[in-house]
């Protein structure tokens, strides 16, 4: 795989970013452009926002007035991205989470504040290469599985089972 850079941006002061997570977000990245067959050098921007930073941007691009966990905002489409001309990679576009909905997320899931940053980076990933899951259905199952298979990649698993045991039915 070509060179893969990963501009990452804290532009917020309510959480602590720990050591080793800007290393997750960048392992992340990559192991989703591995998955993917994603040969090209790529560039990837991920910036790490308050709630009220990003409730900002929910609005402003998805007219939705609160909190999110991630945002996404692919620079391609069609597998058509721009182009860093001085490095000739291709910018596949910007990522933006909110650490307080990650600790958030992270406590009511009962996992740690890593496997909630790197799960959303796979999930934005996914959405910068065109996958979307808005309409639910295979589209919202085939996703999960990607970001459930860079997550074990990671060494970060699922601590639960999305499949009830037949006991539990």
């Amino acid at each position: 795989m070509e060179k893969v850079r990963v501009i990452i941006d804290n532009r917020q002061k309510a959480v602590k970013i720990p050591t080793g997570l800007r290393m997750l977000v960048r392992r992340c990245c990559n192991a989703v452009l591995r998955m993917e067959n994603f040969s090209e050098p790529a560039e990837i921007s991920v910036t790490f926002v308050d709630n009220k930073q990003i409730q900002e941007l929910n609005k402003q691009y998805r007219n939705k007035d609160m909190p999110t966990d991630v945002l996404s905002f692919p620079m391609g489409e069609n597998g058509v991205y721009d182009e860093n001309h001085a490095t000739g990679a291709k910018i596949l576009g910007d990522i933006v989470i909110s650490m307080e909905k990650a600790v958030e997320q992270a406590e009511c899931y009962g996992h740690g504040l890593d496997r909630e940053v790197g799960y959303l980076t796979a999930h934005s990933m996914l959405h910068l290469l065109g996958y979307d899951h808005e309409q639910g259905g295979i589209d919202r199952v085939r996703m999960r599985e990607k970001e459930e298979q860079v997550m074990t990649q990671l060494g970060l698993p699922a601590s639960s089972s999305y499949v009830l045991d037949e006991d539990e039915e």
